[in-house]
Order: structure tokens, then sequence, then C-alpha cells
């Protein structure tokens, strides 16, 4: 094993018993001035960060605060809001109240069994997140399912686990605009299942989505069960405690007011502009250190932990959507960001740790141990050899792993939590929240908008638009058969190798038919 000294130890150990939460920096190689260096990035990022909670127009590209802390602090929230928070808090309690008493009822009578979540990136990591780490099958109310993308597949295969579940299913539906197409394209296959199965739909429906949305329209329009607000000031990434995650795990059982008391212990925590005492600011100096901050290294996250499992997952939109920018808040172009990627301990010894030691050094660990290993800590566990359980085993992974990574001088962070529960959960979220905030500060980036996601959105539907010229040229001239090349002439058109896709795309779901060749000189039309 690799020692390093317990006054280095001491001097980059942070502990806070009353959070049950500590950090661990002392496996990066910090510079012995680097923190003395950095004090002035973090004051000004503090103070940044306050402005944050005060109302200040922290998304300058839509004019729009930026609000999630006050979620678990609606006495910060300027205005009305502090009071919406409130009341949208006490109605999901409510509402869960009288689903779970049967006093809401599905159409054909009983309780609500299941829970199906539609919704994309923000709207479904965070729930899935927290649905993953906190179920226990024998204890939940309702057994979740997730819609998540636009695969087809996909959702065939999560409505053939509900089978004939569906009648007693209630459905989430979850859109701040409303006009999100995935979730969009999942609800509409949603709707047609139950309409198939001689269900009316907005009688296990409920809506989370901006007051006045489409999704808004359409759930009053159809008198779904519920509708909950999303606000323009939570941005998807950030929105795990608004009503997007809160009703979720509420209706599958969880403490929504433990996941809040979490998170607000852990801001009041990170709220303090003495950097040593600060857990999130010593992450952002570490991020910082590790990445010389540019993003140089990618941030491997690894729980030792089933539960936590999807945890990477939700971080890559949390830390790679926020910080992933071309620009600096100054308009020079810096292309930075933190690229994350992880899997579960000890999975990862049987996977990529053999590269993360011997391979290339483009990378830091960031380690979440977990101390209780099973939900009873005090059960009898079995010994799988004398005096040692399978727990030591896992704890014993984490350690040797973190050492055998130190050897070949691979750097990590380790962070440890008591337990995997409704207000640690609350905490790790918030904690991650205030570190990329902390972090963007540092790197003098916009944190709060996403102008690259909305690029990718505007791309797609020209794609879109195209393959709708196509099947319109093709269905008039249907006797007919084209190239790509044909087509795109014919169209006006000079994407020949997107039509050639789309062509393939089309004909494989047997909306074309391909008659000869191969390529792009293949030709196509309708299919009869």
């Amino acid at each position: 094993m690799t020692n390093i000294s317990l006054e280095h130890f001491q001097k980059y150990f942070y502990d806070n018993a009353d959070l049950g939460v500590s950090v661990d920096i002392s496996r990066l190689h910090f510079p012995a001035n680097f923190w003395e260096e950095m004090e002035p990035r973090f004051q000004d990022a503090f103070r940044e960060m306050a402005n944050l909670e005060r109302g200040a127009i922290a998304n300058a590209d839509e004019n729009r605060m930026v609000g999630h802390y006050w979620l678990r602090a609606p006495e910060l929230a300027p205005g009305k809001w502090g009071d919406a928070i409130r009341e949208t808090v006490t109605e999901v309690k409510r509402f869960t109240q009288k689903i779970h008493q049967g006093k809401i009822a599905p159409e054909r009578g009983g309780k609500f069994q299941n829970l199906l979540v539609i919704g994309i990136g923000g709207s479904a990591l965070g729930p899935e997140f927290v649905a993953h780490a906190l179920s226990n099958p024998n204890q939940d109310k309702l057994t979740p399912y997730f819609f998540d993308n636009s695969d087809p597949g996909g959702m065939d295969r999560t409505l053939a686990q509900i089978g004939d579940g569906l009648s007693q299913t209630l459905v989430v539906v979850i859109s701040k605009s409303g006009g999100t197409k995935e979730t969009r394209n999942g609800m509409l296959i949603a709707q047609n299942a139950f309409h198939e199965a001689d269900l009316h739909f907005g009688h296990h429906a409920v809506a989370i989505t901006e007051v006045g949305s489409a999704l808004d329209q359409v759930a009053d329009n159809e008198n779904w069960l519920a509708r909950f607000p999303m606000w323009d000031w939570v941005g998807g990434r950030t929105s795990e405690l608004s009503a997007v995650g809160l009703l979720p795990a509420a209706l599958q059982g969880f403490d929504i007011d433990e996941m809040l008391a979490g998170a607000a212990a852990m801001d009041a925590a990170t709220r303090l502009s003495q950097t040593g005492q600060n857990p999130a600011a010593l992450l952002a100096g570490a991020w910082f250190h590790a990445t010389n901050g540019t993003g140089k290294k990618d941030m491997v996250v690894l729980p030792y932990k089933d539960q936590l499992e999807l945890f990477s997952r939700y971080l890559q939109q949390l830390v790679m959507e926020s910080l992933g920018k071309e620009k600096d808040r100054d308009g020079k172009t810096v292309h930075q960001g933190i690229s994350v990627y992880g899997n579960k301990g000890s999975t990862d010894q049987h996977a990529y740790v053999q590269q993360l030691r011997d391979g290339v050094e483009n990378f830091f660990v960031t380690f979440i141990e977990v101390l209780c290993k099973r939900e009873n800590a005090n059960s009898d566990a079995l010994r799988v050899e004398p005096h040692v359980t399978s727990g030591d085993f896992l704890n014993g992974f984490l350690y040797g792993t973190r050492d055998a990574l130190y050897q070949k001088n691979r750097e990590s962070i380790t962070i440890t939590i008591q337990q995997v529960d409704a207000n640690l959960v609350g905490k790790l979220i918030a904690l991650f929240e205030r570190t990329v905030g902390l972090y963007a500060s540092l790197i003098n980036v916009n944190a709060y908008h996403q102008p690259g996601v909305e690029a990718g959105k505007k791309a797609a539907s020209g794609i879109i638009e195209l393959q709708l010229k196509v099947l319109s040229l093709l269905q008039e001239e249907s006797k007919s058969t084209f190239t790509a090349q044909e087509i795109a002439d014919k169209i006006g058109s000079d994407e020949t190798e997107m039509i050639f896709h789309l062509l393939r795309h089309l004909a494989a779901n047997g909306r074309l038919e391909k008659v000869a060749g191969a390529g792009l000189d293949a030709a196509y039309r309708a299919a009869e």
C-alpha cells in the first residue's frame, strides 16, 4: 500500500459529521501555492453564487434567473415564487396521498400500481437516478417505468413489461415547454397504447409543465388528473427537487421532505465563503487542478454501491451540459468542459481499471463510498470467509483500487456518505449542483445555458423537413424509382448523403421499397 503522511491527509480531508459527508482530496498533487493563488477566484465565485441566489439574471441568453436553490429554501425566492414553491410541494403530497389511498383511482377501479414517467434529459435522468437509488420492491407504493428516449423499440419493451398492468398505470408527462419532441413522441405512443386497451388516457395522466404551454393546454382540454408547474428559472438538469423529481419520488413512496432537507443542509454548508470549509469549493478546486482548468482530463465516477449505479449518468448531463461551452462569458473561444463517465465498483475492477492504472493518463477518479453496506447495518452479515463479509471485500476493492491508481500517479477524489437514503441523496444532488456552479465561475463560463443543445434540436428539425420532402416526391411519383442523387436533384437539395441515410432508414422500417443496387446508387420507390 502507498502511504501518505498523516499531516497531508489531514490537510486535505474534509469531514462534516453533522452532514454525514466527507470529501478526501488528499490523493491529488496540489502545488504548494495552489489554494492561495486560487483564493481570489473563489471569492469572486462565492459573490456570484450569492447574487444568483438573490435573483440575478444568470442565464443572460434567455434573460432568466436561475433559482434551483430556492426549491429547498423558498424563503430566499423573490416575489411570489416562495409561496409557489411551497404550494407545489404541498400539492404534490396531497395528490400523492389521494393516489396511494385510492381516492384518485384508475378508470377501471382499484388502485394505481404502476408509474410511467415520460421525459427526456433532466426530466428523466434525475427521476431515474432517484428511483433506482431509493427503490425497495417490498415497500414501493408504485412500480416505476420510464420512456426516456424516442426509440419506439425501447418504448415497446417498456409497455410489454407493464403488460396487463396498463389499466393500473399512472402516467406522468414532463416537458417544460410542452414542445420537446422526444417527450411528445413518448406521450403519443403511450396514448395509443391506452387507446388500444380501450382506456381513456386522460383518466390516467398527469402533466408537469409551464403554465400555458402546449402540454398544459392538452392536459386541460383532455381533463387529465392533475397539472404541476415547471418554472422558467429552473433548468432541466437542476430540476430534480422541483415537481419534476418530487412527484415521481413521492408516488413511488419516498420521503420528499427528507430529500429537500438534505439538499437544504448541503446548501447551507456550501454557501460558506471560507474555501477550506466548503465541500463544494474543495471539489471545484480539485476539478480545476485535475483538469488544469481547461477540461484536460475526464472525470470517472465510481460509486461503490449498486444503488448509485445511475449517478454517473445523472452527472453526465449536470456537468457536461453546464460546463461544455465553446465561448466563455467574455465571448472568447475556450472550448471548455469536463467529460464524465462511470461504472460501479467493483464491476469497474473487471471493466476499465486496467486502462485507468496502466493506460493513457487522461482522467481523474471520483470514488463514492457508502459506509453502511446493507440497509440494516445491524443485521448479521454472512461471512464469505472467516471474519470477512462481502461488504468487507467491496470496501477493500474501493481502497485497493484507489491505492493501485495512486501508485501510478493517477489522481482521485473520495466522497464518503453514511448510507443511501432520501436525505443523503438530496445532499449528493445539492453538492454537485453547487460544485458545478462554483467551477463554472472559476473558469468564467455560463453554466446555465445550453446553446449546443438548441443547435442539435434545430438540426434534427431540418432532417425531418428533408425527410418529408423525400416522401412527398416518392408518393407523388410512386410508379418510378430514384437514387439518392436523383431525389436530391429533383427536390433541389445538396444533401445527397443525408438523403441516402434517410432512404435506408425509411426502407428498413417498411415505408419505402429498395429495388436495386447498393450504396448511393440504390434505387427506392414508395412502398406499396
